[in-house]
């Protein structure tokens, strides 16, 4: 037993030294437009390494089982932190609107569309002149196909908290509806309401309640 855990940590101290070469921390690595493959091969590494330890018998499988699980899985990591890099670059170009925010977190994309764009006041009909961004946003979907989609519905705390409740579970329904009527395979999204629950500013102003009032689109890659 201690002799596996000694490898396991052998295995994770050469990937995270690996990591540390990469300096994905330095102020450039941050404009590295690779930066997420790199870490999602390393991440991927670390895991592949731990369970290639853990499924050996003896010494000798168990560093056999490191190095394998680590290659392999570094090489699932670095695919899908590439295919992440890629989609947000694609979607950050082909928006055509500047009110929309990507954020790669090297683990999922998230999109954030401001809910007054998206609705008028007190609606659930999504505006026609952001069906062409949702539009936008199915394509690259398409493309790639292997990743669930969480939407996220988000008001601010005007009104009841029940009411705010059930606006932000309609529209999160409204946006994957159009989603779906752009070809995503329904299975692929989930829609969910939160309400007043998560501010991402304060309400006391009019620019907060603008910011809390909003559409979180969060694709996350299941693998190859």
């Amino acid at each position: 037993m201690i002799k596996r855990k000694s490898l396991a940590l052998a295995a994770m101290a050469s990937l995270i030294f690996l990591g540390a070469c990469m300096d994905t921390s330095s102020p450039s690595a941050s404009d590295d437009p690779n930066r997420n493959t790199k870490q999602g091969a390393l991440i991927g590494g670390l895991v592949g390494a731990g369970i290639g330890v853990a499924v050996g018998d003896d010494a000798d499988e168990r560093r056999r089982g490191a190095v394998i699980g680590g290659l392999v899985g570094a090489g699932s990591g670095a695919l899908i932190g590439r295919q992440l890099d890629k989609q947000a670059a694609e979607l950050r170009q082909d928006f055509n609107n500047g009110a929309i925010d990507v954020v790669n977190t090297g683990e999922q994309l998230i999109v954030t569309m401001p809910q007054d764009i998206l609705f008028d006041f007190d609606s659930t009909a999504v505006r026609s002149s952001l069906r062409r961004d949702l539009g936008v946003l199915a394509d690259s979907l398409n493309r790639y196909p292997n990743s669930n989609v969480i939407v996220i519905g988000h008001t601010d705390n005007v009104g009841s908290a029940s009411y705010n409740q059930d606006l932000s579970e309609r529209r999160a329904r409204a946006v994957s509806s159009v989603l779906i009527n752009n070809g995503v395979r329904g299975g692929r999204l989930r829609s969910i309401g939160r309400g007043e629950d998560q501010p991402v500013a304060s309400n006391l102003t009019p620019e907060g309640r603008q910011q809390n009032r909003r559409v979180e689109i969060v694709i996350q890659p299941t693998g190859q």
